[in-house]
């Protein structure tokens, strides 16, 4: 019972702290929200976690809110561009798990974002479970097809092993283990059973696969990443859809209802300092104070932090003042974030046929059981898995969109454009076997690891770290006392099961925004309580 009056009072102190609001602030929110005092709320980054954030905010009744993006657009790593009559994206591309449980599809729908074929109930309905779907072509390194009976049976074999690593028992389960060594060791004792005619053709398949892996991961081997928490991933039911207008469509939608001065772009943020006093111009003091590169500064209650993962790896020592727990720091660092680069070529005729969606590249001689020696300079080129055919060429033109990860991904970052359409030229006329293949009449790549405001493209949970390092990154600072949650932090490598993802990116901004929403309700309650 001491320890409930304490609390309580402790409380009813933080109340009596805060400056007290006239009535014509209070009648001016426009929601659910009246408070003696209305928060200041300071979002960095206008990304979909931190527009998310602010929509929630604002929509229950937070209207102090300020987003400091630093760059000139919203999106962060949603990128769309108009593309001939239509757009392409650089960032983002797929809804991935298009289906009721997925809050980027609801949204979607919500905004008829979508063509009508993805909103069937037959497409939301299809369990994926972590199979990875069969390339239209095969083409090995020679310029010959491969059988699609043999690519299907190593894909199928491949996929098994993927949901076994899904799976492994975390009592039974080494912590310096990870994924790739999970695959290798299923491969390495299967390829004894392996007829020899065959054999050489598989384990080049199941390398180019493991690559393929690496873009989805977002790291530069499945070698970094943990086996022991990969189960906690979750895959929503759906076959992947796009936006025909562009993913940063459904980031103007959720932003669309926020007024025009609440995103301020270019305002790059140098520092946070928090747990401090800080006076604004209201004369009222503020726990935190957000100190931009152009020299502006701004005060807050709260400040939500939606930086990549990238980017507190690059700065969260000289980001945030006083420096943040050494847990939490430490989590930073344990985690993985990599990067997945995107090389967009446009055609004037398709080469492949019309019903052909994707191309897979096979280097034969490459195995998932040697480490050969790599020239980066002449072998970048071999971490390309394949190539997806863009939807709507009617309207974008003939276009074929590859992935790479890792370094061989930060390697082209650092060629010139057309170095890199002379090695796709040549790629492409090698394993087609058409030396007279036309090049490309357009190329298009993107730089995630050399972007600052990025650094790389997602996260992964690193060999080394585990789900209660997403955990800790996602809890804010303090997490306690009088004034609680002045720093908070939300993107998609703080959501433990939907990392990576833009589902998960928006949740945890819906999250942070629902934490602040519930400790002001509760700060009203006893507010309230106290004047009986």
């Amino acid at each position: 019972m001491m320890m409930l009056w304490a609390r309580l009072l402790l409380t009813l102190l933080s109340l009596s702290l805060l400056p007290t609001t006239s009535c014509g602030d209070m009648e001016s929110l426009p929601g659910k929200y009246e408070a003696r005092r209305p928060p200041t709320v300071i979002i960095v980054g206008s990304g979909i976690s931190g527009v998310s954030a602010a929509h929630r905010l604002y929509t229950n009744g937070f209207q102090r809110l300020r987003v400091l993006e630093a760059t000139g657009r919203s999106g962060g790593r949603i990128r769309s561009q108009a593309y001939g009559k239509g757009f392409i994206d650089l960032g983002a591309q797929w809804i991935h798990g298009p289906s009721p449980d997925n809050p980027v599809y609801q949204l979607a729908s919500q905004y008829s974002l979508l063509d009508p074929d993805a909103l069937t109930k037959e497409n939301q309905d299809v369990e994926v479970d972590g199979h990875l779907p069969l390339f239209s072509i095969t083409y090995n390194s020679s310029g010959k097809r491969i059988s699609q009976t043999l690519v299907a049976n190593i894909t199928e074999l491949y996929s098994s092993w993927l949901k076994q690593s899904q799976n492994v028992s975390k009592e039974q389960c080494d912590p310096k283990s990870s994924v790739g060594g999970f695959i290798k060791q299923k491969i390495a004792g299967k390829v004894k059973a392996w007829d020899t005619a065959t054999a050489d053709t598989k384990l080049a398949l199941l390398h180019g696969l493991l690559n393929l892996e690496c873009c989805i991961s977002g790291t530069h081997s499945m070698d970094y990443v943990a086996l022991c928490p990969y189960g906690e991933y979750r895959m929503l039911p759906g076959l992947d859809c796009t936006f025909p207008g562009g993913y940063e469509s459904l980031v103007n939608q959720i932003k669309s209802p926020l007024p025009n001065d609440t995103v301020l772009f270019n305002k790059t943020v140098k520092t946070i300092q928090w747990n401090g006093t800080f006076q604004g111009s209201d004369s009222r003091i503020y726990p935190v104070q957000v100190q931009c590169e152009d020299g502006d500064t701004f005060v807050a209650d709260h400040v939500i932090v939606t930086v990549s993962l990238g980017i507190l790896k690059e700065r969260a020592s000289s980001f945030l003042s006083p420096p943040l727990p050494v847990h939490k720091t430490q989590a930073i660092q344990n985690l993985g974030f990599g990067t997945n680069n995107k090389i967009i070529m446009e055609f004037k005729e398709p080469f492949w046929d019309p019903d052909c969606r994707t191309i897979q590249l096979v280097w034969e001689g490459e195995s998932p059981l040697t480490e050969p020696k790599i020239n980066m300079k002449q072998d970048w080129v071999k971490k390309i898995p394949g190539f997806v055919v863009l939807e709507r060429p009617e309207k974008i033109g003939h276009l074929l969109c590859t992935f790479i990860a890792g370094d061989e991904s930060e390697y082209m970052e650092t060629l010139t454009d057309d170095e890199v359409l002379s090695s796709m030229t040549a790629l492409l006329r090698q394993f087609t076997g058409n030396p007279n293949l036309p090049p490309p009449i357009r190329l298009i790549r993107t730089r995630w690891s050399s972007e600052p405001y990025t650094r790389g493209s997602y996260s992964h949970v690193a060999v080394g770290s585990s789900g209660r390092d997403v955990d800790i990154l996602a809890e804010p600072v303090p997490n306690y006392g009088a004034k609680p949650f002045q720093v908070l932090f939300a993107g998609e490598a703080t959501h433990r099961t939907f990392y990576s993802t833009t589902h998960g990116a928006l949740l945890s901004g819906r999250r942070e925004a629902e934490r602040l929403i519930a400790r002001y309700q509760e700060l009203d309650e006893l507010h309230n309580k106290s004047k009986l």
